[in-house]
């Protein structure tokens, strides 16, 4: 006669049902650092417990200062607190280049970290704004790219590179980088391409101008091949300056071949106008913007001299905020030293604080929520840009804030990732879209102001 196989079965499950109901009644605890989950098997099923009532009570207090226009902001808006103060570190000074677009560049440089990795968000930020004021193109793209198709706005092609990133392991010389944290050393032969595309975004398939970024205390030999047409070279005498190749006409497509390079370092090439807009992409995966401190001070501005900006963003905090974290003063004194570095490179530019996005997490009894540090950091960075006469843009708040990453997740379709804390192209344009209502109220009410006191 066979074995009793329902009867064994039976009493597994009722084993490690009591084993289950044993971990259930065991404390939390802390392993690695990490706060392990409470084992419930109803979690999925149980009802919320009601809110602390005194939770925001924990905030620090909010800034001081009363931002511009907070009183004008619609109610169906999240509104850009300008913090600006004599300095004019605020939004004016970018406003004021808009009505300039039709004349000459606008640039924006947007840091962040892998929240807008691949052009996530800055794409359609640029097409909207490229629309509204002109330009084209891509912007800066670095010379090379983590994957194939990293990024959809444009056709990246490069062989012959050794490439160096901040977040190396070993190899990296901080000295070396250059604006985007990276530098690339060319072999011989080595190339890189650009090549515009529609499948995206408008404005980007042509463009007007194209250049490439380097240094070289050696000869440096160039050839450029514009729609794949006659090869022009130009060589470049030693410098252990930033210096800038570049190409104007109807440009569809470049490549650019190192003939000869002796000791030289790239950094970036470009794609775009002789006016209106363009962004550029600096997004660097891991990074809490610190590693701006990292970047030399004289590179910095030897890019602020070759590419001035009208408006730079900085949009960091993912990789900072902890489940617990309450105290961010060390953060803030390092970003005080980041924003004062950007500061001194990039006199003439606004600059716009982006605050950390939600990020949502499973608690000790497996309930999604938002992760509590999100919060505090948050407030840390509105703070941080009142005291240094920044603008600030609470994106929590845009992305509707408590669990609202958890709601891209599960909109139909997806507009996040199952990390619960990355957003994917559908998220980056829902969120673009926000953030230039956003600017372009701001531009609205700047106007209004400027005329009232001409009156």
């Amino acid at each position: 006669m066979g074995k009793n196989v329902l009867r064994n079965t039976a009493v597994l499950a009722l084993l490690v049902l009591g084993a289950l109901l044993l971990l259930h009644g065991l404390p939390s605890f802390e392993m690695g650092g990490h706060r392990m989950r409470r084992v419930d098997l109803l979690a999925d099923v149980r009802p919320l417990p009601p809110a602390e009532a005194d939770a925001d009570s924990l905030l620090p207090p909010p800034p001081r200062v009363k931002p511009a226009f907070v009183d004008s902001c619609p109610p169906d808006m999240t509104c850009i607190e300008d913090y600006g103060d004599s300095s004019g570190r605020g939004m004016a000074a970018f406003y004021r280049a808009l009505d300039e677009a039709s004349r000459r560049p606008v640039r924006i440089a947007y840091f962040g970290d892998s929240f807008i990795e691949g052009d996530i968000l800055t794409a359609d930020l640029r097409a909207l704004l490229q629309i509204r004021y002109g330009g084209c193109g891509v912007g800066y793209v670095d010379i090379t790219s983590p994957i194939k198709d990293f990024r959809p706005t444009v056709r990246h092609a490069f062989a012959g590179w050794e490439s160096h990133a901040w977040t190396d392991s070993t190899g990296f010389d901080r000295r070396l980088q250059g604006i985007a944290g990276r530098y690339f050393i060319p072999r011989n032969g080595a190339y890189v391409e650009l090549r515009g595309q529609t499948d995206y975004a408008s404005r980007l398939d042509t463009c007007r101008r194209a250049g490439i970024f380097f240094s070289s205390r050696g000869k440096t030999t160039l050839a450029v091949r514009v729609n794949g047409g006659e090869k022009r070279t130009r060589s470049f005498g030693a410098s252990g300056d930033l210096q800038e190749a570049a190409v104007e006409g109807h440009i569809g497509q470049v490549r650019w071949t190192v003939e000869q390079a002796d000791s030289a370092i790239f950094y970036g090439l470009f794609l775009d106008d002789v006016r209106g807009i363009a962004l550029d992409n600096f997004s660097l995966r891991a990074s809490s913007g610190l590693s701006i401190r990292t970047i030399p001070e004289d590179m910095l501005r030897a890019f602020g001299e070759l590419r001035p900006y009208d408006l730079i963003v900085l949009q960091y905090g993912l990789n900072i905020a902890t489940e617990q974290g309450r105290n961010y003063d060390r953060y803030v004194a390092g970003m005080r030293t980041s924003i004062d570095r950007i500061k001194a490179a990039f006199p003439g530019a606004s600059i716009l604080l982006v605050g950390v996005g939600d990020r949502d997490w499973r608690d000790e009894d497996g309930r999604l929520q938002t992760m509590p540090g999100i919060r505090h950091l948050l407030r840390y960075q509105q703070n941080l840009a009142a005291d240094n006469g920044l603008a600030f843009w609470n994106l929590f708040e845009a992305m509707g804030g408590s669990k609202s990453m958890a709601a891209l997740v599960e909109a139909d379709p997806p507009m996040a990732n199952l990390d619960y804390t990355h957003i994917n192209f559908r998220g980056g344009k829902h969120l673009a879209s926000l953030l230039y209502q956003a600017l372009m109220h701001g531009k609205e009410q700047f106007d209004k102001r400027r005329a009232y006191e001409l009156e």
